[in-house]
């Protein structure tokens, strides 16, 4: 389920604390414009507005896809801005297991990350 960070429904930053990466000293929050990503409940991504940095709280790729293709369809069936994510957990994106369920969901690999295009 993709949410608004700053959603009710979503329980990270309010009912729970967020989760703690390793070596990773960007740290998610409920800022307007940002998007988390939960499958069964768990927080999964988190995306700042436009969606250049990521945190992503998760190694299994069949969680990945799970959350990329919930992600992707959010954005597309809410009309939302072009999505280009530029950076994972503080390093580059490409050649990640993030990456790969990215292009499995729509995005398109470009110079500067994967792309998902606002759809007119």
């Amino acid at each position: 389920m993709t949410l608004a960070a700053t959603d009710p429904a979503n329980p990270y930053g309010a009912a729970l604390g967020w989760p703690k990466l390793d070596g990773v000293s960007h740290r998610p929050g409920r800022k307007a414009g940002g998007l988390v990503v939960l499958v069964d409940g768990t927080l999964v991504l988190s995306l700042e507005r436009g969606g250049r940095t990521v945190l992503s709280f998760s190694d299994d790729v069949d969680v990945l896809r799970a959350a990329t293709a919930d992600l992707a369809a959010t954005a597309r069936s809410r009309r939302l801005d072009t999505l280009t994510v530029e950076k994972i957990n503080g390093e580059g994106v490409y050649g990640t297991a993030l990456a790969l369920a990215l292009q499995e969901a729509g995005f398109v690999a470009t110079p500067r990350g994967y792309t998902l295009r606002k759809v007119v």
